[in-house]
């Protein structure tokens, strides 16, 4: 089965184990040379009504994901274990 990227954003992620919403998914990381999906990138909440920027974004794993719906793709992971800091815009040095 094929799924073009432009339909996984379309999709909203929720934690199975709590039941969380986590967000919409935003960009997927790739195996370059095979073009496998390794994981499935959504923007952290905003903070203070959107004017404070987001929190840590979620990289879920792939071999995380347990079933991907019509709507929504329905993940087995702790918050905490896959959240990664946001990079601030600008340069890197």
């Amino acid at each position: 089965m094929g799924m073009k990227f432009t339909e996984l954003q379309c999709k909203e992620v929720i934690c199975v184990s709590d039941g969380k919403r986590l967000g919409f998914v935003a960009d997927v990381t790739v195996e370059v040379p095979e073009g496998n999906v390794v994981a499935l990138i959504v923007p952290g909440p905003c903070r203070l009504f959107g004017v404070g920027g987001r929190r840590d974004d979620f990289v879920i794993p792939w071999r995380c994901i347990k079933r991907i719906g019509p709507d929504i793709i329905l993940v087995d992971v702790k918050c905490e274990d896959c959240r990664v800091p946001r990079m601030k815009p600008g340069f890197p040095f």
